[in-house]
């Protein structure tokens, strides 16, 4: 599939997580998903350790599994009142803006298990435990592959979306696909072709509300 000619600036702004708009009945080929992941292995990584795995599952029953851990996962979520975006109550358009993130959310989790393609970013645990305090040094060799991935999935013309709702199963996801236990799940990445035309850039904090120079 031909790339598409995005601008640095426009890919990294109009990456956007994908989950109404995701098409669930058009295939997603293993080679577009390859070419995503080779992307993605250029990603920095501490020590230069590259510790990642990356599961993609395409099995329709594996598919259906593991929606079904996420769709009770975000139940639980919307239960506990955290997607309500009270927090915002003092500012109407953000509070819009988290009611719609929250319908969509709830969309993704009705049909996660009808996703063509679901990838696990994984990262294995050195000496084979998580380590005590800041985690930052583990996750970080992580989490940069897994963005990158996103991003030249969108150049690809495929839509995702960036979830970690699904580790509250994580240990009967893990016996479902036959994860070692030195190995720890980290992002789940559904991936298919996207509905409509493109994405704009989403509405965001002004910089100067979150920048801090020199001190806080």
């Amino acid at each position: 599939m031909a790339i598409n000619e995005l601008s640095p600036d426009e890919l990294l702004t109009t990456t956007r997580s994908v989950r109404k708009r995701l098409d669930l009945t058009r295939p997603v080929s293993m080679d577009l998903v390859r070419e995503c992941l080779e992307v993605a292995l250029q990603a920095p990584t501490g020590g230069n350790r590259q510790g990642w795995h990356w599961i993609v599952v395409t099995d329709p029953e594996l598919r259906g599994t593991i929606g079904d851990y996420y769709a009770r996962s975000l139940r639980t979520y919307f239960e506990s009142g955290a997607a309500a975006g009270s927090q915002f109550q003092d500012d109407p358009a953000r509070a819009a803006t988290q009611q719609r993130v929250s319908e969509s959310a709830a969309y993704l989790g009705e049909h996660m298990g009808d996703v063509p393609v679901l990838v696990i970013g994984c990262i294995t645990l050195p000496g084979g435990g998580l380590p005590q305090g800041n985690q930052a040094g583990l996750w970080g060799s992580l989490l940069p592959a897994a963005w990158s991935y996103m991003l030249a999935a969108r150049a690809r013309g495929l839509g995702t979306a960036w979830t970690t709702l699904h580790l509250a199963y994580e240990s009967e996801i893990a016996e479902l696909l036959g994860i070692p236990d030195d190995v720890r799940q980290g992002v789940l990445i559904p991936t298919a072709h996207y509905l409509g035309e493109t994405f704009g850039p989403a509405g965001r904090q002004p910089l100067d509300e979150v920048l801090h120079v020199d001190r806080w």
